[in-house]
């Protein structure tokens, strides 16, 4: 079989929406009004904390699609004020969180046992905190989410080659930045984790064989697999890894801005920062030729995210491992493209209401379970009564 990136068809229902005349539908989606209509239309289940469960009515699959938002719209109307990642979570809000992730991942994994028919995967990411305050329809819904998706395999080896220089695919050179120009002391840097569940592997060993992907990224290997995902260690490691990020993401983007080598305030780990960082040669020439070209490059300068933007990754490869990595978060890619997967939305009613019975009995299967386990409570709506869940 043939590694390259993959473009699956995905059929959907198209939503009537009367959207303000002047307003982009981009400004529209990421309104607080289109999250009170995301709630109506196809919330499922909402936690004390608004942790939000919802069907994903535009989404990458149809075999399995869901999504967790923390949905602060309503009671935080400053879309600055909201939190973005999980290291803004207070620990109540982090612990139901992880819990109901693993609820959630327990089930795909039980439903989708076998990894040579399906690709299990789901992908967090800093919802747009970052995006360039210069691009049109800059996002105001800024709250994290974390997405979950499986693809059969057979779908994907029925899939058309997708266009490799796609630069979401690519993720417009910035994930690279850190790996080809910073690989060996961003590597370095990461060593002073403390992980005994997540074991590095590297990016080679990592990819997918059916799309190639992910390139070139930092990779761990769950040890003990599924079962270590009930182990609160586990979760305590999957942060760490995002700490590890924020703070090579702080220190490179602060000097590429000003020039200053200091230590970034809310820095997680500030010895490794002066003793791997500061005085490394390389990490001071490649800022220096990003904020040249900054300054050269109004197209570059206009993509760059100069506070942390991340999406973090656990997939099922097809040797049945659970491989985590983390990327550095460009302007437009998806969850699914760190994968080597391009979707391509299509509207079919016809298609999406074939599909949509049995996509609509594991989500609610997937309620189920987070409301016996005390993690929310159903939500009724137009298209499925409380009964059903």
């Amino acid at each position: 079989m043939q590694s390259m990136p993959r473009e699956v068809l995905t059929p959907f229902r198209p939503i009537p929406l009367t959207i303000p005349e002047g307003m982009g539908k981009n400004e529209f989606f990421n309104s607080a009004n289109n999250l009170r209509n995301l709630t109506e239309d196809n919330g499922l289940l909402r936690t004390r904390e608004n942790f939000l469960l919802y069907r994903k009515a535009i989404g990458h699959s149809l075999e399995f699609d869901t999504s967790i938002i923390f949905d602060t719209s309503q009671h935080i109307l400053d879309p600055l004020g909201r939190p973005v990642r999980r290291d803004q979570l207070s620990k109540r809000e982090a612990r139901t969180w992880s819990r109901m992730s693993q609820t959630i991942i327990d089930y795909m994994l039980e439903t989708y046992p076998d990894p040579e028919k399906h690709l299990v995967f789901c992908g967090e990411a800093s919802l747009d905190p970052t995006w360039p305050i210069n691009k049109p329809g800059v996002p105001s819904i800024r709250m994290i989410h974390n997405h979950f998706i499986v693809y059969s395999q057979k779908q994907l080896k029925e899939a058309k080659e997708a266009d490799p220089n796609n630069p979401n695919l690519t993720d417009g050179g910035h994930h690279g930045l850190f790996l080809k120009h910073l690989g060996e002391v961003y590597q370095r840097f990461l060593e002073v984790l403390n992980l005994s569940i997540l074991k590095p592997i590297s990016s080679d060993t990592s990819r997918l064989l059916i799309t190639g992907y992910p390139q070139g990224l930092p990779s761990w290997e769950v040890v003990g697999g599924a079962q270590s995902l009930t182990n609160p260690g586990f979760w305590r490691e999957y942060d760490l890894i995002l700490k590890g990020f924020l703070d090579f993401y702080r220190t490179f983007f602060n000097l590429v801005a000003t020039q200053e080598i200091g230590i970034p305030k809310e820095s997680y780990f500030p010895d490794q920062i002066e003793n791997v960082l500061l005085f490394n040669n390389d990490f001071h020439r490649v800022a220096r030729e990003v904020r040249l070209k900054v300054i050269d490059d109004p197209q570059f300068a206009n993509e760059v995210r100069w506070h942390p933007a991340y999406k973090q990754l656990m997939y099922r490869d097809c040797k049945g491992r659970l491989i985590v990595t983390i990327s550095q978060n460009s302007v437009g890619n998806a969850i699914t493209e760190l994968l080597g997967i391009v979707v391509k939305r299509v509207p079919d009613a016809d298609a999406y209401e074939a599909a949509e019975p049995a996509l609509m009995d594991k989500l609610f299967e997937v309620c189920r379970r987070l409301i016996a386990a005390d993690l929310g409570e159903p939500i009724a709506n137009g298209f499925w009564p409380v009964k059903d869940l």
